[in-house]
């Protein structure tokens, strides 16, 4: 990747001005093992060179070809954006979006490989954030070392903001505010339950009512922490567990839990603002919402990004 530096950074030492791009120590530790990981005009340079206004700085940060771990499986992708930093999908239902036990070839990671291997650059899959195989939407993917490290670094200072959409069992009609702790339960590796907050990890989830039935109802779901299962666990400890949650719930409604990530908001590389994504609803979601409504769809749209009336 290549910089010019500019006449606000002439002087800095290389090491500073690394440090100000996003570079984290682990990255700058393996482009100093490489002979051509840090280049100044040309030429390799140690951290302590001192940069000048118009000095192209270039940085072997790509992937080389083999660098993937995941093995190319031609599966439905759909890139909502992307960017020589970044891309963004809209992943699908019943897809997990890593590999892991039982699930080696069909992840959303093996789908990437094999979009990028068709145009032979390599690949190899940095997830900022992650779904749950049967949760559809939004997910971040970080094309190169650079952009993960500046990515997570945003996520973790509390800069990159999630919204879902669920369909939640019961008629929910007032906006909560749910702060417990969460846990995994004894002696099983999948199910976690509410506890203490000092027993378990802080979780912190905002909902919003949009079209409550009497059967079920229509929310925003805001997550201001990211533990495993959060939503779906707080829903079910309000008495709304998601409609199709056979482990929190009782499966009932839908064929899968009801929970999309429609939105994803965090900023761009660069210093060029913020970026803001929305992920289409899938068509088994929005059948389930017709039943609620004219009203319910075109809100549900609207949060998609789709033509509707803003909520």
């Amino acid at each position: 990747m290549r910089f010019v530096v500019n006449t606000s950074e002439q002087g800095k030492l290389l090491r500073d001005y690394l440090r100000e791009i996003g570079v984290s120590s682990a990255l700058l530790s393996r482009l100093k093992r490489d002979e051509r990981g840090i280049l100044l005009n040309g030429t390799h340079v140690t951290v302590r060179a001192v940069v000048y206004s118009g000095d192209v700085l270039e940085l072997a940060i790509e992937d080389a070809p083999g660098a993937s771990v995941v093995v190319p499986r031609d599966l439905p992708v759909c890139v909502i954006a992307q960017t020589e930093d970044y891309l963004v999908v809209n992943k699908a239902a019943n897809m997990p979006t890593h590999p892991s036990h039982g699930h080696f070839e069909d992840t959303l990671a093996n789908g990437l490989a094999a979009l990028f291997a068709k145009d032979g650059v390599p690949f190899r899959p940095r997830f900022i954030n992650r779904l749950d195989r049967n949760t559809t939407g939004v997910v971040l993917v970080a094309r190169h070392a650079l952009s993960a490290a500046a990515l997570s670094a945003s996520m973790a200072r509390g800069e990159i903001q999630k919204s879902y959409l669920a369909l939640v069992q019961g008629k929910l009609l007032q906006p909560q505010r749910i702060e417990t702790g969460i846990r995994r339960r004894e002696e099983s590796i999948i199910f976690r339950e509410i506890c203490a907050v000092k027993e378990g990890e802080r979780a912190v989830s905002e909902v919003v009512p949009i079209v409550a039935g009497e059967e079920f109802s229509l929310v925003k779901l805001i997550p201001h922490t990211g533990r495993t299962h959060q939503l779906r666990v707080h829903m079910a400890h309000i008495g709304h567990p998601l409609l199709g949650d056979e482990l929190y719930g009782t499966g009932a409604g839908m064929a899968r839990h009801a929970l999309h990530a429609a939105c994803l908001k965090f900023p761009a590389s660069k210093g060029e603002g913020q970026v803001i994504v929305r992920a289409l609803l899938p068509q088994d979601m929005m059948d389930k919402i017709e039943e609620l409504g004219r009203e319910a769809v075109l809100l549900a749209k609207s949060e998609c990004g789709q033509t509707g009336k803003e909520l």
